[in-house]
């Protein structure tokens, strides 16, 4: 493989978890809260992604790309996706859960946990105790999931439920982010769903290869790249998108300068014909790899990438 070249970059940094253990602290009472069942455990909250709370459909996760902590919904406990990346955490050797989604549950869980978090809760369990105060405020609310999200039969009406909590005033204001691997942007439910996004809320699109080949090899899709190109720049002339990128070692290997170059070039293709990409998360696995040949990409490489990216095209671009 032809090595990148060693661009310098600017590289925003990671965050990181707290060295010690912090000391559990009393619970703080608010009359309006339903305190959920959390478990305690003696893990940082970085070291374990995702954080239910006792919920079916809700979580909560600290994220660096989200500056914080990130409220997420869980469109697919049926584990229901059309990649396969090689990168991906969900086992999907065991059975998912059930594909039909409670939207009264989804409802009370998103309208308890927001609660929940604004009144401190966060900061009685010791996975989150020791982080700073700014890192427990909620930065927005994700339709995300154990698949692709737009996958999901009830997308439309889980975005309709989620609008509704927002807009009842009974919890704070927050922005919606849909995460998804673009594949079905295009659909019918999915553009009726994002209708109701305001310009606050964002759409978070998978774009990872610049080349079929990569894509196949990396993501292992059951659609094409000018698929998901062109479902980006549809929605992308909508709304302003942010495009994440994850980059594993593959096989001991980075991606190569050339797909690198082609990767930018599609996202300067995109630019050119209209598309509004407000952000390039460039970014690589860290959660433990369900493919043996998949490892984390260093932060030079990242940064290699990045400043690629942002010499091609003129976008934004930031490493995580």
């Amino acid at each position: 493989m032809k090595a990148m070249p060693d661009h310098s970059a600017n590289v925003t940094p990671v965050v990181t978890a707290p060295t010690s253990t912090p000391t559990l602290k009393a619970a703080d009472s608010h009359p309006d809260v339903r305190r959920p069942n959390v478990v305690c455990s003696l893990q940082t909250a970085f070291g374990c992604p995702r954080d239910f709370l006792n919920n079916r459909y809700v979580y909560v996760v600290i994220s660096p790309r989200a500056r914080g902590l990130s409220i997420g919904i869980n469109l697919n406990p049926d584990k229901r996706c059309n990649f396969n990346c090689i990168y991906c955490e969900i086992d999907r050797s065991t059975p998912g859960g059930s594909p039909n989604l409670d939207l009264d549950a989804i409802a009370d869980e998103l309208h308890r946990t927001i609660n929940y978090i604004n009144a401190g809760g966060l900061g009685v369990h010791p996975r989150y105790a020791g982080l700073a105060p700014d890192l427990l405020i909620p930065r927005h609310v994700t339709l995300s999931g154990d698949g692709e999200p737009t996958l999901c039969p009830q997308f439309l009406e889980v975005t309709q439920t989620v609008a509704h909590v927002r807009a009842m005033g009974r919890v704070p204001f927050f922005k919606i982010v849909l995460i998804t691997n673009a594949s079905h942007l295009d659909s019918s439910q999915v553009q009726q769903g994002l209708k109701l996004f305001t310009s606050q809320d964002e759409v978070w699109a998978k774009l990872e290869a610049g080349t079929q080949e990569y894509m196949q090899r990396v993501n292992v899709a059951d659609v094409t790249l000018d698929k998901v190109l062109a479902n980006i720049l549809l929605v992308s002339k909508q709304h302003p998108v942010v495009i994440q990128s994850l980059f594993p070692m593959v096989g001991g290997e980075p991606p190569t300068a050339e797909e690198i170059e082609a990767f930018a070039q599609r996202l300067n293709t995109l630019k050119q014909n209209g598309g509004r990409i407000s952000l390039v998360q460039i970014y690589s696995a860290t959660r433990p790899y369900a493919h043996p040949l998949c490892g984390h990409l260093s932060l030079r490489h990242l940064s290699q990438i990045a400043q690629t990216v942002r010499l091609v095209t003129g976008l934004k671009v930031e490493v995580f």
